[in-house]
């Protein structure tokens, strides 16, 4: 804690850079249409592509561990595995989107965080925090990361050419290499790209934390008319990692994973000035191989989803819109531990947007579930929005549900004998949430933006596992009587209330000289009506800032992102660990440009203060971690004909 009032100074001590933080810009997250952020009724945070390359990072989830609010908890380094959380919610329920598309896995949410995209293809990505239900269904209860690429999101007229590399290599055997081009015609616009992360990792216990990560994307938008536009992507991930008590705190936990997908998505859109009509189509195909040890025989899913979804858009005056569609989806799994199984949930959806006035804006949404084995739901929200040109006052009220994943519902259930661990349960019920938050935006002049937002969730069967005796486990055919288990349960009551600040400030000091920064202050709360704390519920942060901030002098340039967390202390001394009360990271890299920005050397330093922390029992971090690279970087617009 010590650092972090020093780091709050250097942070707004300067003038911003506008090229990495946009206060108000348009978004699509909120309404389904583009509107600006400050017209949605939301507290939504905008992050441009480009940021990637300028911050101490090597992943995606490595970027959003450090976006105002958002709490990464993280198994392992540079992509290996993280959770999302949102406002206190369980890694579960955050949706997470790729150009309109879920990628919430249908076997687990901790693969929410492999989204399989290079950062080349990035346009942005906005975060949308709270209840979102009403509009894109199951799993948005704490809020929707949503990533909108180049390709995707191409107008027509527009062209020009992007071509990017970078290498990097360091301690512990670490080598790293990204690289990506965008192309855009008059009508066709094409982009792809590749990350790939590698080490050989740090000493764990009889094993070290290697990985080897890897994703390559492709994707092409045509405008074969003026209203008429085809898009597709396709790509592939995969993820080879040491994985040792990422689920277990046993002392013999040795494990490694294996998680490789395949990605296609397809478009097709109709769009004029006043409305337009979208079919989306997606389908991924996982497979996933986790060892707990080197002789054991390994957990063995294939996971599959398919979904489409139609929307459709009118602006049916100056101050009405209307927005209506319909989402499906198709999950299985084929499991050696899970078994075989198979189900599906359609959802049609409508939303309008009203004007009242010039500054008051009301947006009533509904959209009704349908799952394949339980009960329809429906599921209704209500945002306000009052603008005026410093302010937006803002409030939103609404039910959220979410439907267990395959691993909460058949974990370990294909298994001979089951000796201790994490127990599925089939006859969970689908969790239902009450939510509602009030708050403002305050915009300061054209350089600061301050958001501040109050808000409480009210949860019903919430889906968690819990510590649970043998007697009283709703199966035993392949469990022990003096086993130790972890049943997943609907827990009668968790009521969540937190109040959430983010302060981003930008603004070019002078031709030379550029510094952007934000950070984001989060205090949480969180009830459960059962006495003994389920696992997830009880790892959130109860206070976390998170901040991030780039400084730029002619050709040298200097960044640091960081993150303070305060949480429950846990133990675990059969592995002689636990999770400290607190903790205080933070990265930091330095650049030089070597010609007219296109030529650039760096060093980075991970975890500069050599911190031990582990974000959930077991799953211990690196220490400090020095590396460096160079990076080539080519752009021209070569002609906008609007």
């Amino acid at each position: 804690m010590k650092y972090f009032l020093p780091i709050l100074l250097l942070i707004f001590g300067y003038s911003g850079y506008a090229q990495e933080i946009e206060l108000d810009p348009i978004t699509v997250t909120a309404t389904l249409s583009q509107k600006r952020s400050s017209e949605t009724g939301r507290n939504i945070t905008i992050i441009k592509g480009d940021k990637f390359k300028n911050l101490p990072i090597h992943s995606l989830d490595e970027l959003l561990r450090y976006v105002p609010g958002v709490e990464m908890q993280a198994r392992g380094p540079m992509g290996a595995q993280s959770d999302i959380v949102l406002r206190g919610g369980t890694y579960q329920q955050v949706l997470v989107i790729l150009d309109g598309m879920r990628l919430n896995d249908p076997n687990t949410g901790h693969f929410s965080s492999y989204i399989p995209i290079a950062p080349a293809e990035i346009e942005r990505i906005e975060i949308l925090k709270g209840a979102s239900s009403a509009i894109y269904g199951a799993d948005a209860v704490g809020g929707v990361i949503n990533v909108i690429t180049k390709s995707f999101a191409a107008k027509e007229h527009r062209e020009n050419v992007n071509i990017n590399a970078g290498i990097a290599a360091g301690e512990y055997g670490f080598l790293s290499a990204d690289a990506g081009f965008f192309v855009s015609s008059k009508k066709l616009s094409i982009g792809g790209g590749v990350i790939t992360n590698n080490a050989d990792g740090f000493q764990q216990r009889g094993i070290r934390g290697y990985f080897h990560n890897t994703t390559a994307s492709l994707s092409a938008n045509y405008h074969f008319t003026n209203n008429w536009n085809i898009a597709y992507r396709i790509a592939y991930d995969n993820r080879d990692f040491a994985a040792q008590n990422f689920y277990t705190t046993y002392s013999f936990d040795t494990a490694t994973e294996k998680v490789s997908f395949l990605w296609n998505q397809a478009r097709l859109a109709y769009q004029t000035q006043k409305q337009s009509f979208i079919v989306d189509a997606g389908f991924k195909k996982v497979n996933d191989e986790y060892r707990f040890a080197p002789a054991s025989v390994p957990n063995s899913n294939k996971s599959e989803l398919f979904q489409v979804l139609a929307q459709y858009q009118n602006q049916l005056s100056v101050s009405t819109s209307l927005v209506a569609g319909i989402n499906y989806q198709q999950k299985r799994i084929c499991s050696n531990d899970r078994g075989n199984h198979s189900l599906f949930w359609a959802s049609p959806f409508i939303s309008f947007s009203q004007r009242i006035g010039i500054h008051f804006l009301v947006r009533p949404s509904l959209q009704w579930v349908f799952f394949q084995k339980i009960n329809a739901e429906l599921v209704p929200q209500l945002d306000l929005s009052y603008k005026t040109k410093q302010f937006q006052f803002r409030a939103s009220a609404g039910k959220t549900i979410r439907d267990a994943d395959f691993t909460e519902r058949y974990n370990n259930y294909n298994k001979e004998i089951v000796r201790s661990g994490s127990i599925g349960n089939p006859d969970l019920k689908a969790e239902r949430s009450f939510s509602y938050e009030a708050g403002f935006d305050w915009f300061v002049k054209e350089h600061l933006k301050i958001s501040s937002t109050f808000f409480q969730r009210f949860h019903r069967r919430l889906v968690d596992f819990n510590t649970t005796p043998y007697e009283d486990m709703p199966r035993k055919d392949n469990l022990v009587p003096n086993g130790v288990y972890a049943l997943a349960k609907n827990i009668a009551e968790v009521n969540t209330t937190g109040f959430e600040t983010d302060i981003q400030y930008t603004h070019a000091i002078n031709d030379k000289q550029h510094l952007s920064g934000s950070i984001g202050l989060v205090w949480l709360d969180s009830k459960s009506s059962d006495s003994i704390p389920s696992f997830y519920i009880s790892s959130h942060a109860k206070f976390l800032t998170n901040f991030s901030v780039i400084y730029q002098y002619h050709n040298f340039s200097f960044s640091v992102n960081g993150l303070y967390k305060k949480r429950n202390e846990r133990i675990a001394s059969s592995i002689n660990t636990a999770v400290s009360p607190d903790y205080f990271l933070m990265n930091a890299k330095m650049g030089y440009d070597l010609s007219n920005r296109r030529f650039s050397v760096f060093v980075q330093m991970d975890n500069v203060f050599n911190r031990q922390y582990s974000d959930l029992l077991g799953s211990v971090m690196p220490g400090r971690w020095f590396m460096g690279g160079v990076r080539y970087q080519f752009g021209k617009a070569i002609r906008n004909r609007e």
